[in-house]
Formats: structure tokens, sequence, C-alpha cells
């Protein structure tokens, strides 16, 4: 592993630490007693206060990470972060050490200790003479040596008054990597994570507070059911069988309600071996609930509702901005047909048309298709393309075809059509509901319309599940049912432009590795043995590095870098460097 030179230097610090016989990962408990958010809350500022006499506030107990120093000779400064914000602290080598051993201050705290460590502090409460809101610290513990560095966020005020941040940690496939510092360095990050936890606290609280019963049901499941999508695939290796990761929880769920429940609900890690962009994720999560003795119309009421108590639990209201719009989740929402939708959007009546037809109209909008696709599939692909990303403001789609819903009750007055709804918000599907089929061998029948379709080559096609059918067989209440995405309700609560930012750790693709030659390598290219080290210093970690750079620049950079590590070799010559970078 290569290291640079402050994670040697961070590991020589560790290793000095424990020569002094000062633990740098301790064992025991560190009693913190308050927060810093607790005590920005609890204390007003004002020139001059202290507090070292209060009963509270006289002796407070915090721990967290080091952000800044400011060290000025036998006082110091430095800036402590917590879970709840940043508070400054006050360091006096007096204090610290009364004695005559001032090793702890002029030692530990000045030479030893690097922003990104965590420490516990005691002391007592005071303002600064600008007005800081401050701890005067007493006594301090290391309880982590942090051996890598943190990026370090600058921040500046500008000629209006305004903070302007510099180095930030803002790319996105560090910030999901390594999702633990973006979480140091941009609390901004916690928030959104926060906000995901109340979101489904409050979604729990509302389905709770009427009497429905959270459950949990299969991750691994012998048939991929209860929706159309392409199944991760596992063996089990006791039962010599193929498994699936589920791709939803329906069937279960519904085994529940013909087993007597009235209503049932399950936060579910679902899977899907599909594409992955701003809106996709492999695993993601969703809440499905089903009631008994309801239909859809019922349950289009009750996701408004709920809704719209989310985004005031969030937010204190129910407009929230998403990107450049505002959206307003007040109840009703708007409700449209899907054929009214597409109708809307495209000025065209599919409501009547073949599989022919609608292929005719997918491809002069230059919608991409082939032979697997049935009419279902086809006019998924037409709403997708034409209506949803025009619905921004909360929108109930309603009223499928048959062909599209394998698991919903035939419509009670419109021929071809089933009860069923989508909602629809910042131009993407949130919730996917029914009034649940019933009927044991009208399901069959579908199920094996989803068998033809799979020898047709479409990989979404649902399996057929003869244990459902059986549940189905000893009668299932009238029941609506609904799928809600977690993910995607917390980017729009949120104002997230991508899952990615709302999941702690997305699916990534493999990280590359740092490669690296040789100190033979280097040789080969002309390199002296003895100047392979100021390379690797420099940061030329491989001989293709090395014949990309700079010779003016690496030559000036080499006369630094021979200094630090105090090479006694003698400066090569600029035509040498020259040659070394030639390819």
């Amino acid at each position: 592993m290569q290291l640079s030179e402050q994670e040697i230097n961070r590991r020589q610090k560790r290793e000095e630490l424990m020569r002094m016989g000062i633990d740098p990962y301790p064992a025991e408990l560190f009693d913190v007693n308050t927060t810093i958010a607790e005590l920005r809350q609890s204390i007003q500022p004002q020139p001059g206060l202290d507090l070292s006499g209060d009963e509270r506030w006289g002796n407070v107990s915090l721990a967290g990470r080091l952000m800044s120093f400011r060290i000025m000779g036998n006082a110091s400064f430095a800036e402590l972060q917590d879970t709840s914000g940043r508070m400054q602290l006050y360091f006096r080598r007096d204090d610290l050490c009364p004695g005559d051993d001032k090793t702890l201050y002029n030692t530990v705290f000045k030479k030893l200790l690097d922003i990104g460590d965590i420490i516990g502090v005691q002391g007592h409460v005071f303002t600064t003479q600008l007005g800081e809101l401050s701890v005067y610290v007493k006594e301090f513990k290391l309880l982590t040596k942090a051996l890598r560095p943190l990026p370090v966020v600058k921040e500046a005020t500008n000629e209006q008054g305004e903070k302007e941040v510099y180095d930030a940690f803002t790319d996105p496939e560090l910030r999901y990597r390594q999702r633990y510092v973006d979480l140091i360095v941009n609390p901004q990050v916690r928030d959104v994570f926060i906000k995901r936890t109340q979101l489904v606290n409050s979604i729990r609280q509302f389905l709770s507070q009427r009497g429905y019963l959270e459950v949990e049901t299969p991750i691994l499941q012998p048939i991929h059911g209860g929706a159309a999508a392409r199944p991760f695939r596992t063996h089990h290796n006791s039962l010599d069988m193929t498994l699936y990761l589920r791709i939803a929880n329906e069937l279960y769920l519904k085994r529940l309600i013909v087993g007597g429940y009235d209503g049932v609900f399950e936060f579910a890690k679902d899977f899907r071996n599909e594409g992955m962009d701003r809106t996709h994720n492999p695993e993601f999560t969703q809440v499905e609930f089903y009631v008994a003795y309801k239909d859809y119309l019922w349950m289009m009421d009750t996701i408004e509702e709920m809704i719209e108590k989310v985004a005031l639990d969030l937010h204190g209201t129910t407009e929230v901005n998403v990107g450049g719009n505002t959206i307003n989740f007040q109840r009703p929402w708007k409700r449209l047909t899907m054929f009214e939708a597409i109708q809307e959007y495209t000025g065209i009546d599919v409501s009547g048309m073949e599989e022919a037809d609608l292929r005719q109209v997918a491809e002069s909008r230059g919608i991409k298709v082939d032979e697997t696709m049935g009419k279902s599939k086809l006019i998924d692909e037409i709403f997708g393309d034409a209506v949803e990303p025009n619905l921004i403001q909360p929108t109930f789609i309603t009223d499928y075809p048959v062909e599209m819903s394998p698991l919903t009750k035939k419509h009670r007055s419109k021929t071809g059509l089933v009860e069923r709804f989508e909602a629809i918000c910042n131009g993407k599907e949130i919730a996917n509901a029914y009034s649940e089929l019933n009927d044991p061998i009208d399901q069959r029948e579908r199920f094996e319309d989803q068998l033809r379709l799979a020898e047709r080559g479409d990989e979404e096609a649902m399996a057929l599940d003869d244990d459902f059918l059986r549940a189905l067989e000893y009668g299932m209440p009238p029941t609506a049912g609904v799928g809600l995405g977690i993910d995607r309700l917390t980017m729009i609560m949120t104002n997230q432009p991508s899952i990615q930012d709302v999941l702690f750790f997305p699916q990534m693709r493999p990280e590359k590795k740092q490669e690296s030659s040789t100190e033979a390598d280097f040789e080969a290219a002309g390199v002296p043995k003895e100047w392979v080290p100021a390379l690797q210093k420099l940061n030329i970690l491989t001989v293709e590095q090395l014949k990309g750079a700079n010779p003016n620049k690496l030559f000036n950079d080499l006369g630094g870098a021979r200094k630090k590590l105090k090479l006694e070799v003698k400066m090569p010559a600029l035509e040498e460097v020259k040659n070394w970078t030639e390819q």
C-alpha cells in the first residue's frame, strides 16, 4: 500500500503516543453528558459569560471529531464536531497541566493530535471576547487516532458578507464510495438521512395508528412474483434449489390477508436485476400495505392523506421545493385515466388500438420497440415517453389496460380495464396500487398470459405461483393494496436529484485499484534507483505517468522532494529528466 506523507506522519504519531503510554484507541467508555446542539439551544451567548460555577454547564462532557486548530503558544483554539453540530474549544496549557510537566499540552495536544482525531473533553461553557460560545477545556482524552487526513473544506466570507466554500468534497463517485467521509465533512448530507428516517417513521405512525399490523415476509423466495421485473438468482446449498431475491413482497402479504388480518404492511428491501440510473438502484426500499374490504378509490384517498402528512411532518407545510418546482401535496390530487393522460399529451386515442397500431405509435415517437413487447409493454412505453415526465404535481393515473396488470381486479364498469392507479410526482412513479384480484380462476388465466409473454422473451414477465393460487382458492376478501417507493419519495421530500443521494451506500461498479510500477520498471525507463522514492513522493506511481509529465515542472519538483526526503544524491540535469519523460 502506497502511503502519502500525511498518512506516514499520522502512523508515526500513533507509535509515539503508544511509546508514551497513551492508548490511541482506549476501550473504556467516555461519559458524554450533553451535545453541542443542546448547548446552543440552552445558552444565549453574551460577551463575558462564564458558567464555570453553574451546576449544569460548569462541568460539561463532550466527544467528537477535531475539525480545526488555532495554536497560539500557551493557549489554543480548536473546533469539535459531534453528531449535532460544531463548537469552539479553548485549551490553556497551565489549566491542562497545572504542575511542572507540560507534556500533555506541549507534546500530545500540539504535536500528536491531527484534524479528524476523535477526542473527549471536560470543562465549562463560556463566551470569548468576540461573543463566541465555547467550552473551556480542563481535561481532554484521545479516543481515536485517525490515520487518514480528511478533505479540508474551507470557508471564506466574500465582499458581500456571504460565506463561500472552497475545496468541498463534492465529487459524486467519491461521495458515494466513501459515504463515511461525506457524512463527516458535509453536514447537510446527514440531514438528508435524518429526514429519510423521519419520513419512514411518519408513514409507520400513520399505518400503525389505523390498527394495521407491521410484518416481515421472506426475502429469499422460490418464485419471483408480485411485480414485472428481472430477479437476482441464488442457490440454497442445503435444499439444493434455486431461490430469488424478492422483487416484491405482494404475494406474501396477500396470503396474510387470506389468513385473517384486516390490514398488514411491511417496509421491504426489494431487489431487481435491472439498469441503474438517477431514479433506479438494484436494491431499493418500498412500503407495501394491504387492507381488506377496501378498493382502489379508498386507497387513493388514503395515499394522498398519508403523503400530505409526511410533508407536514418533515417541513411543516404541504409545499416542497424540488429543483426549480414547488410541489404541493395538499389534498385532493389531480386524477386522470391512463388513456385520458396519453390523449392529453399526444393527441392520440390509444384506447381501442391493437398491438400493431400501438407499435406504430411508439415507433413514430422514436421509442425503441421489439417483438417481445405485447400491448401492455407498448402502452407503458408510450405513457413513459409522452406523459410521465410532464406530471410534476402529484397526480393519480387510473384505470389501466388489463394486459398491464396481471394481479389487479377487472374494472367494475369499464371493459378491458382494471382498477389500478399509479401516483406520479416530479415526473416519476412513487406509488402503484390496485383493487386486488381475488378470483383464483381469473388469476390463473392472467398468470398463464404472463407465461406466454415469457415464452416470447419477456424477461420481466411474472412467474406462475401455484401456492399463491391455492391461498386465493381458500378465499381472499376484497382488498386494496399499494406499494410506495421510499427512496423516490425521499428524493422529492429532501430535494435530491439522484437516488444515490438518499441511499447511504448505493450500488457502485468495482473500485479501480491504483496501479503502481516497480522500482525495476522505473530503472528500465532510465530513472536511477535512488530517485524512485522522489517520484513516488510526487505521486508519480507508474512509468505511464512519468512519460506524461512535464519535464521542466518535474525537474523543479524533484528539488523539493530531494530536500524533504533528505536524499544525499546529486540533482539530475534537466536533460536527464527530459530523457526519463520521453515516450
